[in-house]
């Protein structure tokens, strides 16, 4: 049995969970090389970001964002596509929606301009996205590149934009003035009070909704399976009458949209201005969150929520032991990202022996 033949809970729980427990090890030999106690570690971490109601408000509210940009990394690679841009996309979404705030939330209410500007998101997003699916599929010029060089460009016009246009006069802040409070996301904590005060917002059960339509759109309809089959093989998606300029475009589209989108989260959900930098590098963390999670709507569940208690229970955890400083957990995303990504298969040749062997007992 080759590794390629493993059955598909091994490829989507075993190999994933085994990877994952490789970066914690790792990442538990480095604290204790700090001079800490791993285990004490990360049961402040695990206390932290899950079993405190505020807590696991932050780590649902940080998974809020990741789920756009896993997802908006995981259409890209449903079609064969390497989408590195989403950190850019999800840059110019944030634009996008703070274009139209700024222009109307003086004169609408928040049910009309909330969804104008999610949608404003998702529209500037797809655009940043266009051109690097189209330079792909008419041009042949790689996605990688052309993507990673977006981001750059995408960093340094939004450093333009807000410091020329959108710092208010006399303001000091290289950001835009603070949005009427009929642009704010409404927040859960007021349905659900045990979460404390904290900024999860409308764009937790949305990114659920997202994962539903994903699960939906890839698995059930015409359109994902012309966008599989032509991440799979796609000279024989050509012979069988599917345009592969339009897929790869229409692939770009969606998973720049998506990645806009997840701008929506931290910008009219807890800031509430756009300032530098509000990304953070949750377009990065969505490549992450789509190789561990194999593209499927649970595991980046799953895997957005990991990265989101990583961040909330590592802020507490830097706090309380102060041998362990925050740039650790930046380490430990890396790790994650090495072996789920670069060295995703590491264990799969193991395991192909060892249901051999098993069937050989058998």
């Amino acid at each position: 049995m080759s590794q390629n033949n493993l059955p598909r809970w091994a490829t989507s729980i075993v190999l994933p969970f085994l990877n994952l427990l490789s970066a914690l090890l790792v990442a538990a030999l480095v604290i204790h090389l700090m001079g800490e106690n791993p285990g004490e570690s990360l049961k402040i971490l695990i206390n932290s970001a899950f079993l405190n109601g505020e807590g696991f408000g932050y780590t649902l509210f940080y998974a809020s964002t990741f789920i756009f940009t896993g997802l908006s990394v995981s259409v890209a690679m449903q079609a064969g596509l390497f989408n590195i841009g989403s950190e850019g996309q999800m840059y110019i979404g944030g634009l996008g929606l703070t274009l139209v705030v700024l222009s109307l939330d003086k004169f609408l209410p928040g049910w009309l301009l909330i969804p104008l500007a999610i949608f404003g998101s998702a529209v500037f997003g797809a655009a940043w996205a266009f051109l690097p699916g189209y330079l792909q599929a008419r041009r042949g010029s790689h996605v990688v590149v052309t993507t990673i060089m977006f981001n750059f460009i995408a960093a340094s016009l939004m450093n333009f934009l807000i410091v020329a246009y959108l710092i208010p006069i006399g303001g000091q802040n290289p950001a835009s003035r603070v949005f009427e409070t009929s642009a704010w996301l409404p927040r859960l904590n007021r349905v659900l009070p045990a979460l404390g005060d904290t900024p999860l917002n409308l764009m937790f059960p949305l990114g659920l909704l997202a994962l539903i339509a994903y699960a939906i759109g890839i698995g059930r309809t015409a359109a994902g399976y012309q966008l599989r089959a032509v991440g799979f093989n796609p000279h024989a998606a050509h012979y069988a009458g599917i345009s592969i300029t339009k897929t790869i475009v229409i692939a770009m589209l969606v998973s720049g949209a998506l990645a806009g989108l997840g701008a929506v989260n931290s910008v009219m959900g807890s800031t509430h201005y756009l300032g530098l930098n509000f990304t953070a590098g949750a377009g990065f963390i969505g490549i992450a969150i789509a190789l561990m999670g194999r593209q499927h709507p649970v595991g980046i569940l799953l895997s957005s929520i990991l990265f989101g208690a990583l961040i909330q229970g590592g802020f507490d955890l830097s706090l309380e032991k102060p041998g362990i400083p925050p740039e650790t957990f930046i380490f430990i995303q890396g790790l994650i990202i090495l072996f789920c990504g670069a060295m995703e298969n590491l264990y799969a040749p193991l395991l192909a022996k060892l249901f051999v062997r098993r069937k050989e007992l058998a």
